[in-house]
């Protein structure tokens, strides 16, 4: 939970700071497909060499708050309800199934630019963003204390928050003055590591792709 508001405190001041000069904003609520992209590294000492991870991915609801400052520059500040992934072994050990779980709050802001008339129904736009991801709820399973710590008593782990940039292109529709949908698809870039009980570690590059769908409404 000390993660969660973390993350959202710091999108939320970004956001503060980013905005006082907007001129127009905007509501939208979607859904959104994660789907983490891993590079993983080796688990540390004691461990079977070769021992990597891999991440599933989520689909969540997600809610983005809108400042439009003039007909072409925006910001966005983009929230949602935690992700939920399986830890998968990967490497030497893929096949094993679930290692774990964690749930991941990743609240991203981004600038973005559409292109077009602001009279046109139909605009295309790119966004550059800064992610805040936060982790929690992590549990291991039955296979991770097999691999880790044989015998003894269940495998905990954590995994460390990461700051990361986002890269974004999607494009809006306008049905009216005042609603509109729009699709995106972002490709965020995050590293991290996780951090077992038993006194291993793995790094990790999540670099997600997220592909969102929403409908929004202009005030």
């Amino acid at each position: 939970m000390k993660n969660i508001l973390k993350a959202v405190t710091v999108a939320a001041l970004a956001m503060g700071a980013s905005t006082a000069l907007a001129q127009g904003w905007s509501v939208k609520v979607g859904m959104n497909q994660l789907t983490p992209k891993v590079t993983s590294g080796n688990m540390t000492a004691p461990s079977i060499p070769n021992t990597k991870s891999d991440v599933s991915g989520n689909t969540q609801p997600i809610v983005a708050i809108g400042y439009q400052y003039n007909d072409n520059i925006a910001v966005e500040l983009d929230l949602g309800t935690p992700y939920k992934h399986d830890i998968l072994g990967a490497g030497a050990i893929q096949g094993v199934g679930k290692i774990g779980t964690v749930e991941a709050l990743p609240p991203t802001i981004f600038g973005k630019y559409l292109l077009l008339d602001a009279s046109s129904k139909f605009r295309p736009f790119a966004g550059l963003g800064l992610t805040y991801a936060a982790f929690q709820k992590e549990t291991g399973s039955g296979q991770l204390t097999a691999l880790t710590n044989p015998g003894g008593p269940g495998t905990t782990f954590k995994v460390d928050p990461a700051f990361g940039f986002a890269l974004q292109a999607g494009a809006i529709y306008n049905f009216s003055d005042k609603w509109f949908a729009d699709a995106s698809v972002t490709k965020s870039f995050l590293k991290t590591t996780t951090k077992f009980s038993t006194g291993q570690t793995i790094e990790m590059k999540l670099d997600p792709v997220a592909i969102a769908v929403s409908v929004g409404y202009y005030f």
